[in-house]
């Protein structure tokens, strides 16, 4: 077993992963060592490092642990998505796509999230390191950000996998991952020369949508005895949704916007030096830009869009980073150490602040700069021993972050007498520094138990101390039974925007609360006293896995979620010229459960290698406000996915694929706990019904090198249109689901 352990050590199995498959490896080493020396052989003969074989049995292994799901270079290539990750993202078991608060404020701008905890608490990483671009963008009233998310910085050319991690097993990897993980692994050097090109279109049906076209390259392979490369490039535009496209749905008077159009450059370098079979140094550097393509989006009933910059450039997200990693294989097991930089710039047409105008632009638009630099050296040694006649693994790392945020224009909304502050001229700069250790075992106690504690220690400059225990527990049943629960503790600190003392918002008339009765309208203040949010996040779930390949699992999960950070109305006080003044408050406590169930049925071949049928559901049974029973986030009340994928000869393989989503409801309070419908005579509050999705695609490998694809998305065309620009006048009808759409690939290499 131990031996079994330390093979999978030498595998660049990322961060996210590893908990899931050294919990694993014990039940599962029996039925994969066979295949695991296999792939080891190759590999070598290959000529490959052995730092860098077994990605197919850690794959097999990481899909056997609830709440883990991965997705595979094939499943990318049979369904591929237009531009962002997100699209593929979303059929996995657990994830939705929402925004970042109830409000519904920029329904287009969805983002991942994982079991209901909010985008803000799910974690994006990049081959294991943490990507925090979306930071660097404002953080509305409401908790809303105009910015796209974190999911779209790898094209899908260089994705080699993504790993999906759910549940309590996430907590250690600290503040932003109560929801979980999200972890894009890159393609790797080769032992030989290997490069490929791909061409992707998508042509919408219905001219109102816009369509994407994108061309990314990949080139890897050895340098010289001892020294290799990767490198990776995309150029990828999606066209804005026409202005008009949400006209006849609109109930406010004013057409919300549909979805802004995207255009990305990336490009990527690795370079890999072996210094020995056990020893591995990586540098890498890369630089993407993202710039949007104005579909005239704004944030409340008041439009103050410059509708001359529809089809423009707007804003602009462009992203710098570097990283060196040293991997080694000791005699006493494994190690990882990497110091990385991220240099993130927002700039933007300038937005208003606050009140009716916030975040449309501005009559007399002028460009904006923030900056935000992010600075991480991180490690781990994973060491395996015997203690009274058990087998362990012990994990210990470390990670030290120094985040540096300068976002000037966001200081300058004006005002009088707010302690504290100087209105006139206020510092745009705010900084964060977090250390954190970390320790975890995973304790074969006996051929049926495993056991893995783990605790999770973070100092975070501002806000103190926190713990994060964790437990998972795996127990066989059967040989075919296996029965796998876990608790932990997870937490996120406050952004750079709410903990800044510095940080204003403004407004006046419907933003201030039913008893305000002041003349100098309301201000919420950042607040450097807020505490982390936090959670205790339970899992508990069955698995059936026969050698057969056949394979189900159900699993529920409970989050209590505690001091959700808003902006409240409390504590306030009046100002000399009558304003009030409130800050960003830590909120009442908040229920979160519901149920995950996937199931694989074999129809052909051998374990269904010829022809399967993949499906997953989520059930949400709670996601709210324990004090107002308002929901957190905008999201169906249950998701099911189902796939037929079929390949009918060596070359030709088609995939069928449905996807059905539950009701989605509106919250009937706003922030200030105030009826926006429902009640006191207002309109009722209107919910998005049931609503399903079909897509088709066929793959041919003309050559063993050459390869095509064409697919239709929404079979059955059911579009959804955006009704308005918040729930309050939209219902949860606060986005565009596009229609039907044909795409076509072309991937060739050599």
């Amino acid at each position: 077993m131990i031996r079994a352990a330390r093979r999978a050590f030498r595998s660049p199995v990322s961060h996210p992963l590893t908990l899931a498959v050294l919990a694993s490896l014990a039940l599962a080493a029996p039925l994969h060592a066979q295949q695991a020396d296999e792939d080891e052989t190759r590999a070598e003969q290959a000529g490959a490092s052995t730092l860098d074989t077994l990605h197919v049995t850690a794959e097999q292994i990481a899909k056997q642990a609830l709440g883990t799901s991965i997705i595979t270079q094939e499943d990318i290539e049979r369904r591929p998505p237009a531009n962002d990750l997100s699209d593929i993202l979303r059929t996995m078991p657990g994830v939705n796509l929402t925004g970042n608060s109830s409000s519904g404020a920029y329904g287009n701008n969805r983002q991942i999230d994982l079991r209901g905890m909010g985008p803000e608490n799910t974690l994006i990483l990049v081959d294991g390191r943490r990507v925090s671009a979306r930071d660097s963008v404002r953080m509305g009233v409401a908790g809303e950000r105009n910015s796209r998310g974190d999911t779209n910085w790898v094209p899908a050319e260089a994705v080699e996998r993504i790993e999906v991690l759910r549940g309590p097993a996430a907590a250690r990897y600290g503040s932003g991952a109560a929801g979980g993980v999200v972890n894009i692994i890159t393609k790797k050097p080769t032992g030989d020369l290997t490069g490929s090109m791909t061409l992707y279109g998508l042509v919408p049906e219905n001219n109102d949508e816009g369509g994407s076209q994108r061309a990314g390259f990949t080139l890897s392979g050895p340098l010289s005895r001892d020294w290799s490369f990767r490198l990776y490039g995309n150029l990828n535009k999606t066209e804005a949704d026409a202005a008009d496209i949400n006209s006849a749905n609109s109930e406010s008077g004013v057409a919300a916007a549909g979805r802004e159009g995207v255009r990305n450059k990336d490009v990527n370098g690795l370079l890999r030096w072996d210094l020995t079979d056990d020893q591995v140094l990586e540098f890498e550097a890369g630089y993407s830009r993202q710039g949007n393509i104005f579909a005239g989006d704004y944030l409340n009933t008041s439009n103050a869009t410059v509708t001359s910059k529809v089809g423009d450039e707007t804003n602009v997200m462009t992203r710098r980073n570097a990283a060196v990693t040293h991997r080694g294989n000791w005699a006493f097991g494994t190690s990882r150490l990497t110091v990385s930089t991220s240099d993130t710039d927002n700039d933007r047409i300038s937005e208003g602040l606050a009140g009716g105008p916030e975040g449309s632009l501005s009559t007399t638009p002028v460009w904006t700069h923030s900056n935000l630099k992010d600075t991480t050296a991180e490690g781990e040694v994973n060491i395996p021993s015997v203690i009274g006649g058990m087998d362990n693994i012990w994990t210990l790392g470390f990670e030290y972050r120094d985040s540096e945020l300068d976002d000037p224009y966001s200081m300058t909304q004006t005002g009088t007498g707010v302690e504290g502050v100087d209105l006139t001229n206020r510092d745009g700069k705010t900084d964060e520094q977090v250390t954190a250790v970390f320790i975890e075992d995973n304790i074969y106690a006996t051929e049926r138990l495993t056991v893995t504690p783990g605790l999770r220690f973070d100092h975070h400059s501002a806000f103190g101390n926190n713990f994060s225990p964790s437990l998972n527990v795996q127990y066989k049943l059967t040989p075919d039974w296996l029965i796998k629960g876990g608790v932990a503790r997870a937490f996120k600190a406050p952004n750079l925007y709410q903990a800044n003392p510095n940080y204003l918002y403004y407004t006046r008339g419907n933003g201030c609360p039913d008893y305000y009765t002041g003349s100098g309208g309301c201000y919420i203040q950042g607040n450097a006293s807020l505490d982390p949010e936090t959670s205790i996040n339970k899992e508990i779930g069955v698995e059936w896995l026969p050698d057969s390949g056949y394979h189900a699992s159900l699993t529920y999960f409970h989050n209590d979620y505690d001091n959700k950070i808003v902006a409240g109305y409390s504590d306030y006080y009046e100002t000399s010229a009558s304003g009030y003044v409130y800050q960003w408050i830590n909120a009442s406590k908040a229920l979160i459960q519901g149920v995950e169930g996937n199931v694989k049925i074999p129809l052909l071949g051998e374990r269904g290698d010829r022809l399967s049928w993949n499906t997953n559901v989520t059930w949400m049974i709670d996601n709210k406000n324990k004090a107002t029973g308002q929901p957190l986030s905008v999201i169906p009340e249950y998701t099911v996915n189902s796939a037929l994928d079929w390949r009918a000869t060596e070359k030709l393989s088609l995939s069928l694929m449905a996807t059905f989503y539950g009701k989605q409801e509106q919250a009937s309070l706003d922030r200030n706990n105030e009826a926006v419908c429902g009640t006191d005579g207002l309109v009722a509050c209107d919910t998005l019904g049931a609503y399903h999705l079909f897509n088709a695609s066929v793959r041919y490998r003309i050559t063993k090198k050459v390869g095509v694809g064409f697919g239709v998305n929404n079979l059955a065309d059911k579009r959804i249109f955006r009704e308005g620009s918040r729930a309050s006048s939209a219902g949860a009808a606060t986005y565009n689901e596009p229609g039907r759409a044909y795409w076509a690939s072309l991937n060739f290499g050599f």
